[in-house]
């Protein structure tokens, strides 16, 4: 997988609001929708998918769980000068700009009843899922050099259960079939399963974008119970459980993809210089952290794309120094390489492998 820049996002589609529905040229592949699948139920209402009954993987997937008691990483303080954490501040990569139809950050959208698939042709096909697709002329992409497409199939098709995620790489919508990008996965929102190991995804670490973006509705509500991707210069060239894929250097200084980072707890912002979405932010990287997810600036962390953000509570999160994360070790918590289930804090098995004392 080559290395990406850092996300210089423009896009022009609030996709949370958007109620449109798609229509594509192509018939390769078309969906025979059924009624939305909500048998199982994610850890709050706020972990749903907008205008979905679809979760954001399973209540006790590795990205929905607490890092707070896990213990810090022997190289903790190797990476964190890798990415120059003494003196950079983490900056939101989303967010209003100029033109107020057109925000940064990645879209996601909510496939309407009734899409049409696409078969899509992949630079890396050997480790894409090969489709079909549900792209079409209005499927938002993401702006800059790294045009994500985010799509989040909430019922049944012919291919794929309810509450499928697809993402690609590099996306370029065509007629007739004719689409291509760089490369492709999908996940099944209801499942734990990873992608196959050393397997790339839509971003070099072989993970799925949309469950780590700061996503406005969860932020608007309070409760944001999900880690958050980010981006380093500098990677090395292994990964750790759940990342699946490398992209780096043979320099072991820098952290490989999936190394999960975790705010101080003691670490506060006043309320006058941090309000409320400000603090929501706050809390979940204490709670949650951040995953290594792709190459790009240091210290910049993604959300959603949304016409409804502001420059004022995008701003306030500009202030969080870098130098009050640490590096976790969360391999204790993995049940199987191939899963992204998580042992859960307040579990018998959590505190027999992750407590202080254990081992």
């Amino acid at each position: 997988m080559i290395t990406k820049a850092h996300w210089a996002l423009v896009v022009s589609v609030s996709v949370l609001a958007s109620s449109i529905a798609l229509a594509v040229p192509s018939a390769l592949a078309s969906s025979s929708h059924a009624s939305a699948v909500s048998h199982l139920s994610a850890r709050v209402t706020g972990t749903r998918l907008p205008r979905t009954t679809c979760p954001v993987f399973p209540s006790d997937n590795v990205w929905n769980t607490p890092i707070t008691s896990l213990p810090v990483d022997a190289h903790s303080a190797t990476w964190l000068s890798s990415m120059n954490a003494s003196t950079t501040l983490l900056h939101p990569d989303y967010g209003p700009s100029s033109n107020p139809r057109k925000p940064y950050g990645i879209p996601f959208e909510i496939v309407p009843a009734r899409t049409t698939f696409t078969r899509i042709k992949f630079l890396y096909a050997s480790e894409s899922y090969l489709g079909p697709y549900p792209l079409a002329p209005s499927t938002p992409i993401e702006g800059g050099s790294d045009r994500h497409a985010l799509m989040v199939d909430p019922t049944r098709s012919i291919s794929s259960p309810a509450c499928t995620l697809f993402e690609t790489y590099d996306t370029q919508y065509r007629a007739n079939g004719q689409s291509v990008a760089g490369s492709g996965a999908r996940w099944n929102l209801n499942s734990n399963a990873l992608r196959p190991a050393g397997f790339t995804s839509a971003d070099a670490a072989g993970l799925p974008i949309l469950p780590g973006l700061v996503n406005y509705d969860e932020v608007a509500s309070g409760s944001m119970d999900h880690a958050i991707r980010f981006t380093v210069q500098c990677t090395q060239q292994t990964y750790l459980w759940p990342a699946r894929h490398e992209a780096g250097q043979a320099n072991t200084n820098c952290p490989p993809m999936g190394a999960r980072f975790r705010l101080n707890a003691s670490f506060s912002l006043p309320a006058s210089t941090c309000a409320k979405f400000c603090q929501t932010v706050l809390t979940t990287m204490k709670t949650y952290g951040l995953i290594v997810a792709d190459n790009g600036s240091n210290w910049y962390f993604q959300g959603t794309a949304d016409t409804r953000w502001t420059a004022s509570e995008v701003d306030q999160l500009k202030q969080i120094p870098a130098n009050q994360f640490v590096a976790v070790d969360e391999s204790c918590l993995m049940v199987s390489p191939n899963s992204g289930q998580a042992l859960q804090p307040g579990t018998p098995s959590y505190a027999l492998r992750c407590s202080p004392t254990a081992g």
